[in-house]
């Protein structure tokens, strides 16, 4: 399975390292929606990034990390969509996540996440704006899915 796993981001990274499409190394930002917090962002290759999440929401924290495939969006330069995949892990109160129920005291959470997203940098001062759709699928602290988990983020870039 792991090396299955691995064979299949090997792929990946080949196909969609043709050309460069990040415009940026680094960038740092908010990001905003019903999970807010800060985004920062880094290329490892000309299309590869990693990007890592520290947000808020029902009164807890979740970090989560993401391996994200970029290419260019509509033939146009510094508009580029990306995909991609990762894991959270966080706390929440029970008492604001009361969808799910209404124990008393702080709940454990991890899962798996997807991304799909579009984003752009801008040419004359070093910002980078992006608007996404991140779905969740936790299987600790309860199993379920949640669609709700799109944001817009607005990053400085570094190595510009």
């Amino acid at each position: 399975m792991k090396k299955r796993i691995g064979l299949v981001m090997l792929f990946m990274v080949f196909i969609f390292s043709v050309k460069s499409q990040g415009e940026y190394k680094s960038a740092v930002g908010v990001r905003g929606g019903f999970y807010k917090g800060i985004s920062a962002k880094h290329f490892m290759s000309n299309k590869v990034a990693v990007e890592g999440l520290l947000t808020t929401r029902y009164n807890g924290i979740n970090i989560t990390g993401l391996l994200e495939f970029h290419n260019q969006a509509f033939n146009t330069e510094r508009l580029n969509w990306y995909f991609g995949f990762g894991a959270h892990a966080g706390y929440y109160n029970s008492i604001y996540y009361s969808y799910y129920g209404t124990n008393s005291g702080y709940g454990k959470t991890f899962g798996v996440d997807g991304i799909i997203g579009i984003e752009y940098t801008l040419d004359f001062f070093p910002l980078n704006i992006g608007l996404d759709w991140k779905p969740i699928f936790n299987l600790y602290g309860g199993s379920y899915f949640r669609g709700d988990s799109g944001a817009l983020s607005i990053r400085y870039c570094f190595n510009q």
